[in-house]
């Protein structure tokens, strides 16, 4: 009787291949096997020939592959070089355009100097088409702001800061205008101050008092600590030269008549600063909207380019 042998091999996937041969001819058979456990050889009789005693099983889902070692620290090292360049990327995507004019401890974004009436124009529009995305074409194209309505300021060297705030008006007043001279109407101030938020226009009526004196009281129309009421009062029975206010409130004023622009001269929006999170009052939608809201409103807006009583509109 003649012996058979079976020849064992092991590919380099870690499957296991027998092949039958019956007096050294092959019985061209071949199946794949994973294996399961540890491999134990033992020695026949035959000297040329081993015989595999390991508990096999077929291939396939039953028995998935894993991954060696080196595999496993491969990917890992691969995702700990790739983490690097993502956040980077990251980074990258959420910085702003105008991040290198901002400079937080000053609390200013410096690009707003450099901004004549056409790149100001653009700059509101863009914002204002980026916000205001519940409102049609026609609804948007009211709220544009034309280039020649805004007065270019981009002569002041000043940096943009509150206790240069009153330099900056002097700078821009009229010929042999005195701002420290009020009107003789009550609540019809010749200058508004229009800040983003309530405690950046309590820090601007401080800065202002330079213009201040006895029967020019600079007002305050804004919402912080101040009641609609109390304003619709002090503007009936005050004169004064230069008041400062928020959006929305000065909108209100407008609208119940308590505030008048019949000695109107300027609008100054107070736009270069910003907060901690570097963002002025062009930057929110909270704050934005209603600013352009008050700017375009129909009797201010055709006042930027009228020729006998203008209103210069001014961004600091």
């Amino acid at each position: 009787m003649k012996s058979s042998c079976h020849l064992s091999s092991f590919d380099l996937n870690g499957t296991f291949s027998t092949e039958n041969f019956q007096n050294h001819q092959p019985h061209h058979f071949q199946q794949s096997f994973t294996v399961t456990a540890i491999q134990q050889y033992h020695s026949l009789s035959c000297p040329h020939t081993y015989l595999c005693s390991s508990v096999l099983l077929p291939t396939g889902n039953m028995a998935p592959k894993t991954q060696t070692k080196p595999q496993i620290q491969s990917k890992k090292r691969k995702l700990e070089d790739d983490a690097p360049a993502k956040e980077q990327k990251k980074q990258k995507k959420k910085q702003r355009e105008d991040e290198a004019d901002l400079d937080v401890e000053a609390g200013l974004n410096k690009s707003f100097a450099r901004m004549d009436g056409q790149l100001l124009a653009d700059h509101i529009a863009q914002k204002t088409s980026r916000f205001g995305t519940d409102l049609s074409p026609v609804e948007l194209s009211d709220l544009y702001i034309s280039a020649n309505a805004i007065k270019d300021t981009t002569s002041f060297q000043k940096p943009r800061t509150l206790e240069n705030l009153p330099d900056f008006l002097q700078e821009f007043a009229r010929e042999g205008e005195k701002l420290d001279q009020t009107t003789k109407d009550f609540g019809a101030p010749h200058t508004l101050v229009v800040s983003g938020a309530g405690l950046r226009a309590a820090d601007a009526v401080r800065a202002l008092r330079t213009f201040q004196k006895k029967g020019n009281t600079i007002g305050k129309l804004f919402a912080k600590h101040f009641k609609v009421e109390e304003q619709v009062a002090f503007l009936k029975k005050t004169r004064s030269g230069l008041a400062v206010g928020t959006p929305q409130r000065l909108i209100d004023l407008l609208e119940n008549g308590a505030l008048s622009i019949a000695k109107l001269r300027r609008i100054v929006v107070d736009a270069s600063h910003i907060d901690q999170k570097k963002r002025g009052v062009l930057d929110m939608r909270e704050t934005l909207m209603p600013l352009v809201k008050l700017l375009t409103r129909k009797e201010l807006k055709e006042k930027y380019t009228d020729e006998e009583q203008p209103i210069d509109l001014i961004f600091y």
